[in-house]
């Protein structure tokens, strides 16, 4: 769904959407630009965040899974990420209802997504994903397979409960990387996205937390960052020059919020411009706040320095339309609605380029539709009975 508008002081209502109000026709024209990302051209600037759900038995996607995302780029999500899915490593994941993207069967579910979403005229990409040390021993696709790190450590603990990664595995787990992306543009899909957030695998590489190791992949920033930057690389030989890579990373952790990688501007530099070097087209900078200041004396979020420090695309995320930390939302927490024009302010200066809305858009498939008709006062509040079902 594209709004068309008018620009400048006196832009205008488009007379299709009588009923859109002024603040709402500025809302359609910041967020209904296209914007090209290597070589895909997204509709808008609308983005659906990642979210596990759990509805794929096998690993295998099925048709309510691709019925899930269509509904939404149908009702104007110009850029589908997908839920987390296994790369093919026996140690990648822990849940069998978790799809994942190998297998003969899994790959021609995800097929069939990304031909309803492209029918439905979103564009969509796979999050590549291996949990690392958060994996349950015993659990999983796999379950005799070993809970791997860079150190053996999960986040937040002190001492090694798992294995720590030989040079043999890390190679494995890039190839596993590679050959997924390869996949994607075998089957359709518009491009990959790689998790580096959140304290699973490969930012357990990237945080000293967890990376404990005194070989070419532990030390420094930069050295903890190798690992990341030739997963990176191994994609972006693998797949097409135009063919987009968005890598997503996080300061904090799902077991430790309060982590940083960085603590100033210059040290994030030193972490993402390896990334940006090696391949990445865009970062997707991942806050449970978007509205936040990341570093003292500038009111940039971390995708706004994301941006910044590398000149690449960044997409925002974090509570966007509601009020409530997004993690206790997953816990069975409902969160009341907020205002976007912050969102807006920050968009039209170009501090970042895409937003991704996560809980406001499992509530609501039509979310992206009223914001861009101006059908605020339709908007719903979040209410974690929505994660029961792929509605």
């Amino acid at each position: 769904m594209h709004i068309p508008t008018g620009t400048g002081a006196g832009r205008t209502v488009p007379e299709e959407y009588p009923h859109v109000t002024a603040p709402a026709s500025r809302a359609a024209e910041v967020l209904s630009r296209p914007i090209a990302i290597n070589g895909l051209t997204v509709p808008n600037r609308i983005v659906m965040a990642p979210m596990t759900r759990n509805f794929s038995p096998g690993g295998i996607p099925g048709a309510d899974v691709a019925s899930y995302y269509s509904r939404r780029a149908a009702a104007g999500v110009g850029l589908i990420v997908t839920e987390g899915t296994y790369v093919g490593h026996d140690s990648a994941g822990e849940s069998t209802r978790v799809p994942r993207f190998h297998g003969e069967e899994q790959l021609a579910g995800w097929a069939k997504v990304a031909e309803e979403v492209h029918a439905a005229g979103g564009t969509i990409v796979p999050q590549l994903w291996h949990i690392g040390m958060t994996r349950t021993p015993g659990k999983g696709p796999v379950p005799d397979a070993p809970v791997v790190g860079p150190s053996g450590l999960r986040p937040g603990a002190d001492e090694p409960t798992g294995v720590t990664m030989t040079q043999r595995d890390l190679d494995d787990v890039i190839g596993a990387f590679a050959e997924a992306a390869a996949a994607a543009e075998r089957i359709g899909f518009d491009g990959v996205e790689i998790h580096g957030a959140h304290g699973y695998l490969v930012d357990q590489f990237l945080w000293s937390g967890t990376n404990r190791r005194s070989d070419a992949y532990g030390g420094d920033l930069v050295a903890r960052t190798k690992f990341a930057a030739e997963i990176v690389a191994a994609v972006r030989e693998t797949v097409s020059a135009e063919f987009p890579i968005i890598f997503r990373y996080s300061q904090w952790k799902q077991e430790a919020y309060d982590a940083r990688l960085a603590e100033t501007p210059e040290e994030l530099e030193a972490i993402l411009s390896p990334l940006a070097a090696a391949g990445v087209d865009a970062f997707h900078a991942s806050t449970r706040r978007y509205w936040l200041p990341e570093f003292e004396d500038s009111d940039l979020n971390l995708a706004g320095w994301t941006k910044k420090l590398t000149g690449k695309q960044a997409i925002t995320v974090g509570s966007v339309g509601l009020d409530g930390d997004f993690i206790k939302g997953f816990m069975g927490e409902g969160s009341p609605l907020r205002g976007i024009d912050d969102l807006l302010d920050r968009l039209e200066r170009e501090e970042y380029d895409l937003v991704a809305i996560g809980r406001a858009l499992l509530q609501d498939p039509e979310w992206a539709a009223k914001v861009l008709a101006g059908r605020t006062d339709e908007l719903k509040a979040y209410d974690a009975a929505a994660l029961q079902s792929l509605s």
